[in-house]
């Protein structure tokens, strides 16, 4: 059973920047592929960015060129690097991870954390 645990999130303004991590445990971390989603009130769950077990990594366009996605195998981490946000960036981030699954459907992640708070001022 893997357990996710994301920290990092905050409030900040528009154009600032956050990261985000999340700790993964109970499993091999190396061999799953992660992704981070996210949910703003009112609306549905979102892809992000995912990355897999060799640092290859997919971005919803929305994001592209302003969040990076990486992992660190050895630490069984993987954080989220959050640049030039947007009030329309405001919504819980949750991690996510699946051995089989690499893509933008969330519900095909096996495992998945409890999110963390990111607010975006005007």
């Amino acid at each position: 059973q893997v357990q996710l645990v994301e920290s990092g999130g905050g409030l900040v303004q528009a154009g600032g920047s956050l990261r985000l991590s999340c700790a993964a445990s109970g499993g091999t971390f190396r061999f799953y592929a992660m992704a981070w989603f996210r949910q703003a009130p009112g609306k549905e769950r979102e892809f992000v960015a995912a990355v897999i077990w060799s640092g290859g990594t997919y971005y919803a366009d929305s994001v592209k060129g302003r969040f990076t996605i990486s992992r660190d195998n050895a630490k069984n981490t993987m954080s989220l690097q959050m640049n030039s946000l947007k009030p329309e960036d405001k919504a819980d981030y949750y991690c996510e991870a699946d051995r089989k699954y690499f893509g933008s459907n969330g519900d095909q992640y096996d495992y998945w954390g409890q999110g963390t708070q990111v607010t975006v001022s005007s």
